[in-house]
């Protein structure tokens, strides 16, 4: 077993005490409850009859565990979340995050870092406790600051998880066979070609690495055995693996930035994406509005109607892009990181069947924060102003990090209480996570149990919301 398999299971074993710990509070408090209710109620002169057992509905069982769950005693509300990869789930926690992927072998890849933090002694208890950073302590402030680290700390994760998916051997390999078309041939004939061609494929890989760097140490030819195991993994990685023959823009592009062109594509997008973001979601809603010469006049008016159409385009744009393969995969993923926290904060043991059972939904999620940072610039959209687009526009800009920071406040708020007021606040979110959430499957649910496990911290009291 190696280092990190190693340290895979001491924590899953520490998080599994966690579960058990407060499992046995659990029984504890249920057990004192019901010897003080024996203690103050008279028994009765005739024993009731048993009621007939209900009759087995798995999705009625299904429904009453979510329920409880959601309502235990003592559930944990942690504070590590979450955000769904490509073919994989990043987790953060107090003091360590994580991101687990799905590599085309089938393998799950681990990640892990560590956060900084530092500790002090609490002057009531004498017990070390995290010190928090200065924004994380000034309401409004944290909100932005926050959700600025997590657009970064996202993108580079999700930019790793990419890379993950491209194996250039993989690659090589699905290319080779489609040009020689070797699955018509019999088993045996397969192999003798590819011990010809993978013989010439790693002298190839010899040669372009000692251009790069003269210090690099060549591998030399395979062994027999090296070669039949290359064999069966890129048989099996290349069952999934989707491969599209370059055409000659990208031939180009390879030849003249080699490994540069993955990280200038990916900066490329992310340009685009903020691009179209700005114009889908701040600039066309007051541009659509100014074209209805009625609804100019009133400032609340207005801005209620740039929201209304804020709110159609993200809810048609998340729909729309979910009907893709690819997205809808990630949706799924997504789905997995929010049943894995429900499970842990449900004090269950991370297995699949527990967490299978819990809900998608979870009241801090990313869509509920864009859908209420929706929501609450209307609000402010009413002190707007001005009347021209651009102006508009601006001053919505400027607007921002206000509306993020009242956001994230209410976010909290729902995320820690539940009571009438939250539950309204979380009503659009929950309802929004219907599309960027997907039932997953087993094999994503264990990608996030990888992703969360070494987040959860030894001493659970810091992980409290």
């Amino acid at each position: 077993m190696s280092e990190q398999e190693h340290l895979l299971a001491a924590q899953v074993a520490a998080q599994n005490d966690a579960a058990a710990q407060f499992a046995a509070q659990k029984d504890a408090a249920e057990e004192a409850e019901a010897a003080l209710e024996e203690a103050m109620i008279q028994p009765a002169e005739e024993a009731e009859e048993p009621a007939a057992p209900a009759e087995h509905d798995p999705q009625r069982d299904s429904a009453a565990a979510e329920q409880s769950a959601a309502k235990a005693e003592f559930a944990h509300k942690s504070k590590i979340g979450g955000q769904a990869l490509i073919e994989g789930v990043m987790m953060k926690g107090a003091f360590r995050g994580a991101m687990a992927c799905r590599l085309p072998s089938g393998e799950i890849d681990v990640e892990t870092w560590d956060l900084p933090a530092s500790f002090e002694t609490d002057p009531k208890t004498g017990k070390q406790r995290v010190v928090r950073k200065w924004y994380n302590r000034i309401p409004l402030v944290r909100g932005c600051v926050n959700f600025v680290m997590s657009m970064v700390e996202g993108y580079r994760c999700m930019m790793k998880a990419a890379e993950k998916q491209f194996d250039e051997e993989v690659d090589d390999f699905c290319g080779w066979k489609k040009h020689e078309k070797i699955e018509k041939l019999p088993e045996e004939q397969q192999y003798e070609k590819f011990k010809t061609w993978f013989v010439e494929y790693r002298r190839n890989k010899d040669l372009e690495m000692l251009k790069k760097d003269k210090d690099y140490q060549a591998k030399g030819d395979p062994t027999p055995g090296m070669i039949r195991d290359r064999w069966a993994y890129l048989k099996k990685a290349s069952e999934n693996y989707e491969y599209e023959e370059p055409n000659k823009l990208e031939k180009w592009l390879d030849e003249k930035l080699g490994d540069k062109i993955f990280n200038i594509i990916m900066a490329i997008a992310m340009v685009l994406g903020v691009v179209v973001a700005f114009g889908l979601f701040l600039y066309l809603p007051r541009l659509v509005v100014s074209f209805i010469k009625p609804l100019t006049d009133s400032q609340i008016i207005k801005s209620c109607a740039e929201g209304l159409v804020k709110i159609i385009l993200f809810v048609a744009y998340m729909w729309v892009t979910g009907l893709t393969k690819s997205i809808r995969r990630t949706y799924e993923y997504h789905g997995a990181e929010h049943k894995t926290i429900a499970c842990f904060e449900a004090a269950l043991p991370l297995t699949v069947e527990n967490v299978k059972k819990q809900c998608r939904f979870h009241p801090r999620c990313g869509t509920s924060f864009i859908f209420l940072v929706l929501l609450i610039s209307i609000f402010f959209g009413c002190f707007n102003p001005y009347h021209v687009v651009v102006q508009r526009v601006l001053f919505g800009l400027v607007l921002l990090p206000l509306i993020m920071g009242v956001s994230y406040e209410l976010i909290r708020l729902a995320g820690r209480y539940d009571n009438p007021l939250t539950r309204i606040l979380s009503a659009p979110g929950l309802w929004m996570q219907r599309i960027t959430t997907k039932e997953p499957d087993a094999s994503q649910i264990e990608c996030a149990i990888a992703a969360m496990t070494p987040c959860i911290p030894e001493n659970l009291e810091d992980d409290i919301w």
